[in-house]
């Protein structure tokens, strides 16, 4: 679980909802009229920007955003070396039972047993990285048109309550009711896009940049191990993809 993620969109909420139980009676920002004009309207514009199949794989993405978690980068090298270790030792069919800690990794394991040659190993593995990277990017754009689209439908709403306003004012019961209409679409608007598809759209383009260079370094440690290429060397190879503080911890752990 991301506790980033979920502290950051539960607090927001929360600091709204105090705000509103400490003003007026809550039920006053409830209005079925204005959530149908923002909420509805929203998910149908959206939709129309989208394939059905990318829209509705965009809420299974932003499901990533809360529980979606990469193993830390040096976890990772050390388990790559020790994989590196083991195939320079007993060939890469001692590969063949070991456990792996990610699924995209345990695939290029499994092409390194089957024989395939570094060439292949990259083109394949890149195959499958592009894809992951485009099904991210996907999600991503979908929240993204929806923080787009939340806050103008909010103003078309703030718009419909205006004209009915203004089209009974010799009715003044009818003033209120029309006048929530306005300022709750804007305020359902601005609340959709800031509070909840911005911080989903942001993360999961950060989850798909994270991922996109884990699995870089998994590409570029299976391939030098294909080559028989000193584990040693591959774990200085594969530190240039540890931020500056790690690599300088790891590099004088290595001197110590």
């Amino acid at each position: 679980m991301d506790l980033a993620t979920l502290i950051g969109l539960a607090g927001a909420i929360l600091l709204i909802a105090s705000a509103v139980i400490l003003g007026v009676s809550p039920s006053v920002f409830i209005n079925p009229a204005s959530l149908l004009i923002v909420v509805g309207g929203t998910m149908f514009v959206v939709l129309a920007k989208f394939s059905v199949a990318q829209f509705l794989g965009a809420f299974k993405a932003a499901a990533r955003a809360f529980k979606f978690k990469l193993p830390e980068t040096q976890a990772s090298i050390e388990e790559l070396v020790d994989i590196a270790n083991v195939a320079r030792k007993e060939g890469v069919l001692g590969l063949e039972d070991r456990e792996i800690s990610s699924p995209f990794l345990a695939q290029g394991i499994q092409m390194l047993v089957d024989g395939q040659d570094g060439k292949t190993i990259k083109e394949l593995l890149n195959k499958e990285r592009l894809m992951t990277l485009d099904h991210n990017r996907s999600g991503a754009k979908v929240f993204t048109a929806m923080a787009d689209v939340a806050p103008a439908m909010g103003m078309i709403g703030t718009l419909i309550g205006l004209v009915q306003m203004l089209s009974n004012m010799e009715d003044p019961k009818s003033i209120g009711p029309a006048m929530a209409v306005a300022l709750l679409t804007t305020l359902y608007g601005a609340m959709i896009a800031t509070m909840i598809a911005t911080p989903i759209a942001d993360k999961l383009s950060l989850r798909m940049t994270e991922e996109a260079r884990m699995q870089s370094l998994y590409i570029d440690a299976l391939v030098a191990i294909q080559e028989g290429t000193n584990p040693r060397i591959i774990e200085q190879m594969l530190s240039s993809y540890l931020p500056p503080k790690e690599r300088e911890k790891a590099a004088a752990a290595e001197g110590a």
